[in-house]
């Protein structure tokens, strides 16, 4: 296993010399609910240490206390900057930790260790920086802060790169032996800013991000290292590249069948529909054997039946309108079918490497045969939107993001619609204290929310409703979920759309709202609505979860 979050709740406290009357939200550590499960054996899932291919790699979240900005950021709370504490012996600091005091503590660096093979050490995998330069200072900063910060950049070796700053509470420089580089083969140059952990107006020009890869994927090489990444007014380019995995294909680091079985049962989610929910999720299976039609242009009077798996859809040819899937022909039957069928539904798993092969995603797919009508609500008003919103076949998915060296789970992506949100595990809702996730799916239109209540897609008090609430329906994803790789279902390999296009006049539909409106909201709900992507607004049934970019990219 690898380090664990191991600092108890009084500790955490004690590292913060200054606390204000209400105790900070990093001021807590966070843990899952439940204690992780014993791990199958298997490769070198969960095992604590990765081999990069000459660099070995650990997970620290123990963390010393370095110092505090106590306003700024998100929730204007601030940020803390931690060192790690505890590296195990034989490893080297890479990089310093920093987040924002709206949290709990959560994160974790990565430590790194020479494993080559080189006599001389000349041609190491790390090595001291052979400098310092100090980029930013909190000396003058004039806002509260708890101490006072010093943010130096290592000066590297030829031939090797900094891979995280070093943040001190002291002017003086700190020893070279302090932190370590990496040979440039092993680093990889493709972050951006993800979000934002800290920045001020009085912040002497510095805005401190989390930051990710732009290569992501199942093929990417990127290994985050969890350290922070800084732009500074008048520096020149501060960007620091991420690890990079030369060792390990990132399919030997992914867990075994059996121990994705067990993460499955440990962290997979409960999803709860709204009360007033009319179209559920089914099979895939049900849907075909319940009358789903295959249609083809130029042949429409002509439509087909479809295999229970899916057997006899054409492969090939890409999302090219030359077939769709659509509901029974009889009134009868596709009023049933578009109710869906809770009792036969079915998470489709799709099992993935991420970033260089530390994490493993698993995505949860769900089909529902029919997205429902969409509300708005504009100001004071909710009003229908007619047929708006509708369309055959729906495809959505969570996703679980787990950290291959701990198999901990560490976020998860809710999809909602053409988007999504990742959510840190520290602000997900879990299920009578096991550490499986609640998530919550929209009325009608089946985007999933890590709480339940109200989200409006648009602006201010204008926008599509997506309306979650917990009720007596809710699916147990671990119970009914089925591996889709490997052995892979006919129907997965069907490329083209599982539903018509729009049989509506769009415009017509949003004329009728508009006639109920009072003028001035007419307009503002004109803008939004024509704003919103076609996948919200119901011009077609979608593509399947294998021809999606998430499939082989990330979310």
């Amino acid at each position: 296993m690898g380090n664990q979050i191991s600092l108890s709740a009084s500790k955490i406290s004690n590292i913060f010399k200054k606390k204000s009357k209400k105790p900070l939200p990093i001021e807590t550590l966070f843990t899952l609910p439940s204690p992780l499960p014993s791990w199958p054996a298997g490769e070198g899932f969960a095992s604590g240490i990765i081999d990069l291919g000459g660099l070995e790699i650990r997970q620290v979240s123990e963390f010393d206390k370095i110092w505090a900005a106590l306003e700024g950021g998100p929730a204007n709370l601030g940020a803390t900057f931690f060192e790690p504490s505890s590296i195990p012996e034989g490893f080297s600091m890479l990089g310093c930790y920093s987040q924002p005091n709206n949290k709990p503590l959560s994160g974790y660096v990565l430590v790194g260790k020479d494993v080559t093979t080189n006599d001389n050490n000349n041609n190491a995998a790390l090595k001291p920086p052979t400098d310092y330069t100090l980029v930013w200072s909190s000396e003058s900063l004039k806002i509260k802060q708890d101490g006072v910060a010093y943010i130096w950049l290592p000066t590297p070796p030829d031939g090797y790169n900094p891979v995280g700053y070093l943040v001190t509470g002291s002017p003086e420089k700190p020893p070279v032996d302090k932190i370590r580089c990496a040979r440039s083969d092993f680093t990889e140059y493709s972050g951006e800013n993800e979000a934002v952990i800290w920045g001020d107006v009085n912040a002497n020009g510095i805005s401190v991000y989390r930051s990710r890869s732009r290569n992501r994927g199942m093929q990417g090489t990127a290994v985050p290292t969890g350290t922070f990444s800084a732009q500074i007014s008048n520096r020149a380019n501060l960007d620091l590249p991420y690890l990079k995995n030369n060792g390990n294909a990132n399919q030997d680091l992914v867990p075994n069948d059996d121990q994705i079985n067990v993460l499955v049962q440990a962290y997979s989610p409960l999803i709860y529909f709204h009360p007033d929910e009319q179209y559920f999720p089914s099979s895939v299976e049900w849907f075909f054997e319940n009358g789903a039609l295959l249609y083809k242009k130029g042949e429409e009077s002509k439509p087909v039946n479809i295999s229970p798996t899916g057997s006899n859809l054409p492969e090939g040819g890409g999302n090219d309108d030359e077939y769709w899937i659509d509901l029974p022909i009889d009134n009868a039957s596709k009023e049933r079918v578009k109710k869906g069928d809770l009792a036969s539904a079915c998470a489709y798993l799709h099992v993935k490497p991420m970033f260089g092969g530390t994490f493993t995603d698993i995505a949860m797919w769900l089909f529902y045969p029919f997205n429902g009508p969409a509300r708005a609500k504009i100001e004071f008003l909710n009003v229908s939107l007619g047929r708006i919103g509708e369309h055959v076949g729906d495809w959505e998915h969570v996703t679980l993001r787990i950290s291959n060296l701990s198999g901990e789970l560490k976020s998860v992506y809710f999809g909602q619609h053409s988007k999504g949100v990742w959510v840190e595990a520290s602000d997900l809702e879990f299920e009578n204290g096991s550490n499986r996730p609640r998530a919550f799916s929209s009325l009608r239109g089946h985007a999933s929310y890590p709480k339940e209540g109200l989200v409006l897609q648009g602006n201010g008090n204008v926008g599509i409703r997506n309306d979650s609430a917990k009720s007596k329906f809710s699916m147990d994803v671990g119970a009914r979920c089925v591996v889709v790789d490997g052995v892979e279902p006919p129907w997965l390999n069907y490329a083209r759309k599982w539903g018509p296009k729009i049989s509506y006049n769009r415009e017509d539909e949003i004329r009728k709202v508009e006639k109920v409106l009072p003028g001035k909201l007419k307009s503002v709900f004109d803008k939004i609505v024509r704003s919103l992507p076609d996948e919200v607004l119901g011009e077609e049934g979608p593509i399947g979860p294998k021809w999606k970019n998430s499939w082989i990219g990330d979310e």
